[in-house]
This record gives structure tokens, sequence and C-alpha cells, in this order.
């Protein structure tokens, strides 16, 4: 059956693949761009297949007007996408509170936005599926990426609350966990605080540094992440959570085993705080 996606920021990255991969099934895709030159030369490419919007997710007045017009052209969103987003690099004493703001405000409270404006209409046909796109850095957190990691932390955090709340009405929530992906996210989605400290060089410095030298070099197929995406999502039973990539396994492996160590090792300390 054909569905109708619905997928933020697909002028790269894997939100392109995966725009690419729906429009090659055969299903239909709605998709945003930011600027208004490159929606146009999509629209003109893919006329009857797939048709875009020139939007900023944090225009909160825009996202919902766009969201009633895809209601009222074509009627349904079966598959909301939350791919728009970027990275902030520095140390958590070197990003200034502005910009923790702009970091949060893209990556969680817009994203909250457009799902609280999309699930109306999947509960009132009990049928649904929202993809969240995280990040193995929402799992596990790097010197010099926290504050990307809170805003992933966040993300993570309701939608695995909501994927709880509204399973019983038919509908999914699925948060994919990529790892490096060969994709323009280190040249285009990524910003520098401008504040430098010397006493992080070590750390997170250290980590700006293997930032820059991977770009180019990442391991990630983002073609056969979008492939692996649309399997689980359209699987019996799609996973909440969908890890992408040897290094992004690597990550929420060793996560793991940190948080089993820190439980082996106090546990009994932990255990001794209740009433008796």
């Amino acid at each position: 059956m054909k569905k109708n996606w619905f997928i933020t920021g697909i002028s790269s990255g894997l939100g392109k693949a995966l725009a690419d991969a729906v429009i090659a099934k055969g299903d239909f895709l709605i998709g945003s761009f930011r600027k208004d030159e490159q929606t146009k030369l999509f629209n003109d490419q893919h006329q009857g297949k797939a048709f875009a919007y020139t939007l900023d997710v944090r225009d909160y007045k825009k996202v919902e007007k766009v969201i009633r017009d895809i209601e009222s052209r074509i009627g349904q969103i079966d598959v909301l996408v939350n791919n728009a987003g970027y990275g902030i690099l520095g140390a958590i004493e070197e990003v200034s509170l502005d910009e923790v703001r702009e970091q949060m405000e893209t990556n969680f409270f817009a994203t909250l936005n457009i799902t609280q404006l999309v699930l109306p209409l999947m509960r009132k046909r009990k049928s649904g599926s929202i993809i969240q796109m995280s990040s193995g850095s929402g799992i596990k957190s790097t010197p010099g990426f926290g504050i990307y990691n809170a805003s992933k932390f966040a993300l993570e955090g309701y939608s695995e609350a909501l994927a709880a709340e509204v399973k019983p009405l038919g509908i999914n929530v699925m948060l994919v966990e990529p790892g490096p992906f060969r994709t323009e996210f280190l040249a285009g989605s990524i910003y520098v605080a401008p504040k430098s400290i010397s006493d992080y060089e070590a750390t997170a410095g250290q980590f700006k540094r293997i930032m820059a030298d991977r770009n180019g070099q990442q391991d990630g197929d983002p073609v056969k992440g979008a492939r692996a995406i649309i399997q689980a999502i359209e699987s019996p039973k799609p996973p909440l959570r969908l890890v992408l990539g040897k290094l992004a396994i690597g990550t929420v492996q060793a996560k793991i085993e940190s948080l089993q160590e820190d439980l082996r090792n106090w546990n009994e300390v932990g255990m001794a705080t209740s009433f008796e």
C-alpha cells in the first residue's frame, strides 16, 4: 500500500538519501528545504511523485500552516521523519547559553512541535509511524559534543515515553541512532563555538580535530542507511531504537557496559538507601 512520508531537512545527508529511497520505492514524499531555489528545483524534478516546502522548522506558525496544507492536499501523513537538525562543537564552558538555546530549539523543541501537530491526525486514523533522527550521540556523550548530546538525549527522552503512549493507538515511534555517515553533516551542519579555552585542548579540542579529519572518511553509506530505516519501520515489529553503523553500535555497547559496571560496583550502596 502506497504511503505518504513527510521528511524534514532533505537537502543532504541521510535525509536526502531517505527521501530518494522513498520516491524510488513508489511512496509519496513531502519534504522540506531551507532555500527557495532548492524547493523549486525539487518540485520541478519530481512532479506527481513528491513535493517540498521551504521551511525553517523553528518557524512554528509556518510549520502549522504546512501541516494543514499537507492534510488538505494529500489527506494524511503515514510516516513522519523528524530529520532537520545540526550539531554544535565546543566544551560545555565554551558554549554560550544563547548558542545552547539555538541548539535545543532546532533539535528538541522543533521536533516536539512537529510531532505534536501530526499526532492528532495519526490518532484519528489509529495508524502511523514517527521516525526521530537521533544519533549514537543521543546515547553516549563525548567531550566537545556535550550540547549536541544534550539535545539528542532530550529527543530520546520524550520519544521513549511517546512510544509507550501511542503504541496502544496503533502508532509506532522509532529512534534512529546513526554513527558517522559519509554525508555533508561535518561540512555544512556543524557549528563550532567561537570561544576556546586552552585547558580543554586535550579533551574537547582533540574531539574537534578528530571531527575535522573525519570529514569525507566516514564509514557509513547513506544509501544503505536509508534502506535500513525503511526495512525497520516497515517490519511487523519496528524497534524502538535502530542503531546504524559499526561505530554507533560500539558506542551503544560501551554505554551499556559502563552502566552495568556502575550498577555492579555500587549496587550494595544503592540498595541500602531503602527503608528497612
